[in-house]
């Protein structure tokens, strides 16, 4: 112990090092962020959606837009994970004022629930005045009948940091977000699950159309054989890196919350198997659905 000490004891870290390892951001911190950002632009949002990897192009779906680079934003975290731009975007669809993030934060970049970045976006949204939260994301497919190319609206999700203490509610409760222990069961709303259906149905997706459950684990290394079991097992049909934890945060603000996978590879459940999932398949195959997505989401805003 005394070694140990003696080697800790010679360590300098300064405040910030600190802050980054133990920080858990104040009430007048996400308001901060929300105020510089309603200080630069005239639209008031009532829809958020987070881009998935390779989504980022769902931003174009708004008119007369205002980008802000995630640098420029007051205490926003950045995003170094590829196909994702790092940007927030505020414009109109329509009568509907929105703002979209272009690229996400997760866990394998090195940020943790503990820390609240990468769900810190959600209660910027809520103090913007956000009502409805739209989460896209791709994900490796589990369930035997889904397709790579394929929409999974997601009807609920299993998430597997959260097994192991990666709550992003973990520590103290500031009620001015939410209750202590907000209902998780109605976590993704089926009225706008409903919406969604019409939706595709009337731009003829209808038939690449699934509704499942999500499963997400940290990342980035893909999973392994006998992990895809595992989550298959558990009721998982597609898994992903991300999503859970902003649908968490989200729910907990009482924000109404519609989310959906895009199916870009088929997970390898079979020991034979030559198949690697890897991140070029992924970005490629999400570039082939990106127009028909894009459409889908501005067809869906203009109905909520």
């Amino acid at each position: 112990m005394q070694l140990i000490y003696q080697s800790y004891s010679s360590v300098k870290f300064d405040t910030n090092q600190i802050l980054s390892i133990v920080h858990n951001y104040s009430y007048d911190m996400y308001k901060e962020t929300a105020d510089w950002l309603l200080e630069r632009t005239k639209i008031r949002p009532k829809v958020a959606i987070i881009c998935g990897s390779g989504l980022g192009g769902l931003a174009e779906v708004l008119d007369d837009k205002t980008d802000f680079p995630y640098s420029d934003i007051p205490h926003f975290p950045t995003s170094t994970a590829p196909g994702h731009a790092g940007q927030l975007v505020f414009g109109r669809l329509e009568d509907h004022e929105c703002v979209c993030m272009k690229g996400r934060f997760h866990f394998y970049e090195g940020y943790t629930c503990l820390s609240l970045q990468v769900t810190y976006p959600v209660r910027v949204f809520f103090l913007l005045g956000v009502k409805t939260l739209i989460v896209t994301n791709a994900a490796g497919a589990l369930n035997g009948s889904y397709k790579v190319g394929d929409f999974m609206l997601i009807k609920d999700h299993i998430n597997m940091p959260g097994f192991a203490g990666q709550n992003p509610l973990r520590g103290h409760n500031d009620e001015r977000f939410g209750v202590r222990f907000p209902c998780m069961s109605d976590a993704y709303d089926p009225d706008l699950r409903a919406l969604a259906k019409q939706t595709a149905k009337e731009q003829g997706l209808d038939s690449l159309l699934q509704q499942g459950v999500y499963g997400m684990q940290s990342g980035p290394a893909f999973e392994t054989i006998a992990e895809c079991e595992v989550l298959h097992r558990l009721g998982a049909d597609a898994i992903g890196m991300s999503t859970a934890p902003e649908v968490v945060v989200a729910r907990h603000c009482g924000l109404r919350v519609f989310a959906m996978s895009l199916i870009t590879n088929i997970l390898v459940r079979d020991y034979d198997s030559n198949e690697k999932a890897n991140e070029e398949e992924v970005l490629e195959s999400t570039a082939l659905r990106t127009k028909d997505l894009q459409t889908f989401i501005r067809n869906f805003i203009t109905k909520i």
